[in-house]
């Protein structure tokens, strides 16, 4: 890992302990957790505000208001948002994204739950996410969660990662095997 994603991450991680201790004491994981992610859907959904918190151009002032008025709309918690203030205010809000995988993560340990990865090459519909959630759950013995993504350069399929395990099923990595098998043979 290079250093400045490594102060990145110990940056994210230092808000987040706070931010996760403050709503634990006042019983508002559920809270924290639909904060969460709301605020991951926005920064995914919106490459402009991606790029106004990472934007060293935009003044500390102006990201202050945007996040402001962002935090408003949203309608996040006062703790979500006095937090996404202090970090308006320190020039930090280039570490959200990793502020809120952070959360996420140790929100799930704290439900006792693992987050699968799933990329697929068309939207699951309620009835295959399901089926994969409970598959998930025999192998694993936890409740899981799905994190879904689309990539329809996989053909069909699916790229399942779970912890350090990856399930590749995908008819572009099949399609890759028969390949490289192919080359060997001539």
């Amino acid at each position: 890992m290079s250093e400045p994603a490594s102060i990145s991450l110990n940056i994210a991680s230092r808000y987040a302990q706070a931010l996760f201790e403050i709503a634990k004491d006042e019983k508002g994981l559920a809270t924290l957790e639909a904060d969460t992610d709301a605020l991951g859907a926005a920064l995914t959904a919106s490459p402009e505000l991606a790029g106004m918190i990472a934007s060293p151009v935009v003044t500390r002032e102006d990201q202050s208001r945007a996040m402001a008025a962002v935090v408003a709309a949203m309608g996040l918690s006062s703790a979500m948002a006095n937090t996404i203030a202090l970090m308006a205010s320190k020039r930090r809000l280039f570490v959200l994204p990793q502020l809120v995988a952070n959360l996420r993560a140790r929100i799930a340990i704290e439900k006792g739950e693992v987050t699968a990865e799933v990329t697929s090459a068309a939207a699951l519909s309620p009835a295959q996410a399901t089926a994969l959630v409970e598959a998930l759950k025999a192998k694993v013995g936890k409740d899981v969660k799905l994190n879904t993504t689309v990539d329809e350069s996989l053909i069909g399929g699916l790229i399942v990662k779970l912890g350090s395990t990856m399930i590749d099923t995908s008819v572009k990595a099949k399609l890759a095997a028969l390949q490289n098998a192919m080359k060997e043979v001539g």
